[in-house]
């Protein structure tokens, strides 16, 4: 499968207020009541689907296999963080992203995300195997 639709450059931003069931408290990422990294990391990965997902064909979707990313800012309940996810390179059914996350104040963490398209039946089929 080639992918034809999805070019460098093309970008997604998501947002999401801070509330108590996504920090690091309630999370168990840490003991402060700030944005948990793995809700940033959530974040930054539905700002690449949201991207690619109507652009791949019928029958298929992307998962995600491979984040890395610095969470270098606290950011406090109540407050607003944007994602972005840009395409940075396609390789075959291989999609990498750089990401960033952002609140009022500035960049909150950053890095890159890949995902692989896959035909959505034979990854469930793979996946119901393994029982």
């Amino acid at each position: 499968m080639e992918i034809t639709e999805i070019k460098p450059g093309m970008r997604n931003i998501v947002t999401e207020r801070v509330t108590m069931d996504k920090t690091a408290q309630v999370m168990g990422s840490g003991s402060m009541p700030v944005y948990a990294t793995p809700a940033m990391l959530c974040l930054m990965e539905k700002a690449a689907t949201e991207l690619i997902e109507g652009l791949l064909p019928d029958g298929w979707t992307s998962v995600g296999c491979g984040i890395q990313s610095t969470h270098d800012a606290p950011s406090p309940v109540g407050g607003s963080i944007h994602a972005e996810a840009a395409v940075e390179s396609v390789e075959g059914r291989k999609i990498i992203f750089n990401v960033s996350a952002s609140d009022e104040h500035g960049v909150i963490g950053h890095g890159t995300h890949v995902r692989f398209a896959v035909q959505l039946d034979r990854f469930l089929e793979k996946a119901l195997s393994r029982k």
